[in-house]
């Protein structure tokens, strides 16, 4: 049986790929896409440290909503830690899934101590491209939904830590 990758695309809002991977189809429900991936380096983060090789990604894109959520699980299978991108809503065609990256992310930790990260990049870039104001406005409510997830620990969020 052939496993069934995809491209997912991270773009800036000039429609240019900032980053670029392949992960596997897992689940569609409704709005819901559902991907896994897997490391196949050792990366190093600045806000997330060393991500091991091996590491598991499993990303959560809503193609009605203005954010995304990565799980990320270490070789051995224990919760790493949730990374959280503002976006435009994806667009899936063709074996692949497009989205343009606002630039603020969201850390979470396994004990649900959570950093918003990089407001200053999405206050230049929102000058730089000359954000439309319904971006804006609609970036920052999905922070604030992103945030309230978290805390009420409302999916994927409700992962139990074993």
């Amino acid at each position: 049986m052939r496993e069934n990758f995809i491209q997912i695309n991270a773009r800036k809002f000039d429609n240019n790929i900032h980053r670029s991977w392949k992960c596997k189809f897992v689940d569609q429900q409704k709005s819901l896409l559902i991907f896994a991936g897997k490391f196949d380096d050792e990366v190093i983060h600045t806000d997330l440290g060393i991500i091991k090789k091996g590491t598991v990604s499993y990303e959560y894109y809503w193609l009605d909503r203005w954010y995304n959520v990565f799980r990320f699980h270490e070789p051995d299978g224990d919760l790493r830690n949730f990374y959280c991108n503002v976006n435009v809503p994806p667009i899936f065609e063709n074996q692949v899934l497009d989205y343009v990256d606002l630039d603020i992310d969201v850390l979470v930790w396994q004990d649900f101590n959570f950093k918003v990260l990089d407001m200053d990049e999405f206050e230049a870039n929102s000058l730089k491209f000359n954000y439309p104001k319904d971006v804006i406005e609609n970036a920052k409510n999905s922070l604030c939904e992103l945030l309230k997830m978290i805390n009420q620990r409302q999916f994927p969020f409700d992962f139990v830590v074993k």
